[in-house]
């Protein structure tokens, strides 16, 4: 079978082949990420770019299974109404047969992973840090947050080998904690020296007064972790008020042009971060996206002016993924496809090959871990400077990282039983 996806084929040729054949009922795919709220910008942008993906499949027919086609339908939910109305969303996209449900991960997705997983939903998250082994449906394909930030702390150990002490903030919650641990194992690892460790609420954060608390041991750098993109603007915002001249390291730098202008062009060319724009030369010969990254760049800025995010692309190369496993096993039931997506260890990532990995530190192997960029700001413009091997970095440094995760109560087997506890406590005394 061809490596790249009948919807790659379709950009690249612009051949539809004549099948003939009733038109069936749509192919449904489930949403279910945050639309609003703090983290509404790790789930609209991403939306959007499914939009675009799904648009690209429509207009040439849709997607083919035994020989017929069917068009992409989306059936999107707002993880961000709370737990009851999130395992009502899981429901619905359960009773209206959702192919594969699209998800952030994290506290958005907690209350519905049971019940998911239970129905043998087929269901993605950006977060391996989910992973475990009750969640067997689960899969990491794209994103491997916060895996990838050791790529950066890396970069930084070997090109400012000067920056050694570092101050880190993070937000206290499903997204940040596993952040904190896996930059507190990159740094150790690295032998860098934290001086100050500041978490906050994300429902509360305050931008100024965490600034101030990070910059009272004069740090060489400021780790922003994975903040939401709102909290990291103005993070960054409040660093440059107050003079700081050192590195800033962070997982994304979204809306980066917005915190040029409110900065200065010289002190965004300090920041370091994971998440290129895809117009990068650097990209120009990978294979996804129909083979074509810029072209799909370039239709998101088009269609969506200036709402270019890390989280942009993620979700429409889950689909990417999922459509030539759809093609491998000639179905689109989940359980089969997810055989089809392992049916080796190794396939092909947005940033190359990719190995499913994690049993090590998610007691599952549902992660497709490979290499990730590092980019800084060169000239106005997001550019990868290099890249690195997570994999290579988790082979020498796992038991680090699990440490670090254990430290902070994030690892899967905390997880797994905090889980049965609240089960057990849900199901109260016999």
């Amino acid at each position: 079978m061809n490596t790249y996806s009948f919807a790659q084929r379709l950009a690249v040729t612009g051949a539809l082949p004549r099948i003939g054949g009733r038109l069936r009922p749509p192919v449904r795919i489930g949403f279910l990420a945050p639309l609003s709220g703090p983290e509404g910008s790790w789930g609209a942008p991403g939306l959007a770019g499914c939009r675009i993906w799904a648009d690209w499949l429509n207009e040439r027919g849709g997607i083919l299974v035994g020989g017929e086609r069917r068009r992409i339908e989306f059936v999107v939910h707002d993880s961000a109404g709370g737990a009851r109305a999130t395992l009502r969303a899981a429901r619905d996209l359960v009773e209206r047969r959702a192919r594969i449900i699209l998800a952030l991960g994290g506290d958005s997705l907690a209350p519905a992973l049971p019940y998911l997983m239970g129905h043998r939903a087929l269901v993605s998250t950006l977060l391996p840090s989910d992973l475990s082994p009750d969640t067997p449906y689960l899969i990491a394909p794209a994103e491997v947050h916060p895996l990838y930030n050791v790529t950066g702390v890396e970069w930084l150990a070997r090109e400012e080998p000067a920056a050694r002490r570092i101050a880190l903030c993070s937000q206290t919650d499903r997204l940040g904690l596993p952040s904190l641990a896996t930059y507190r194992a990159a740094l150790e690892a690295a032998e860098r020296v934290i001086t100050r460790e500041i978490r906050y609420d994300p429902a509360r954060p305050e931008p100024g007064t965490i600034v101030e608390a990070m910059l009272a041991d004069d740090p060489d750098v400021l780790c922003f972790c994975s903040s939401a993109p709102p909290v990291m603007e103005a993070l960054t915002e409040a660093a440059y008020a107050r003079g700081f001249g050192g590195t800033i390291l962070a997982c994304t730098a979204d809306n980066y042009p917005r915190m040029i202008a409110r900065t200065s062009p010289g002190f965004m060319e300090r920041y370091i971060f994971q998440f290129p724009d895809f117009d990068d030369p650097a990209l120009a010969d990978t294979a996804f996206f129909f083979r074509q990254p810029r072209a799909f760049f370039e239709a998101y800025n088009a269609r969506f002016p200036g709402e270019w995010t890390a989280v942009s692309w993620e979700y429409a190369s889950i689909l990417d993924l999922w459509h030539n496993a759809v093609e491998i096993a000639d179905t689109t039931e989940p359980v089969s496809v997810l055989a089809a997506m392992k049916r080796g260890r190794e396939m092909r990532h947005v940033f190359g090959t990719a190995r499913w990995w994690g049993a090590e530190i998610f007691g599952i192997e549902n992660a497709l871990v490979g290499d990730w960029p590092v980019v800084k700001i060169r000239e106005g413009k997001a550019r990868i400077v290099g890249f690195g091997s997570v994999l290579g970095w988790l082979e020498r440094h796992g038991p680090l990282l699990e440490r670090h995760l254990e430290e902070l109560g994030q690892s899967w087997r905390q997880r797994v039983t905090a889980r049965s506890l609240a089960r057990g406590r849900e199901a109260g005394p016999r």
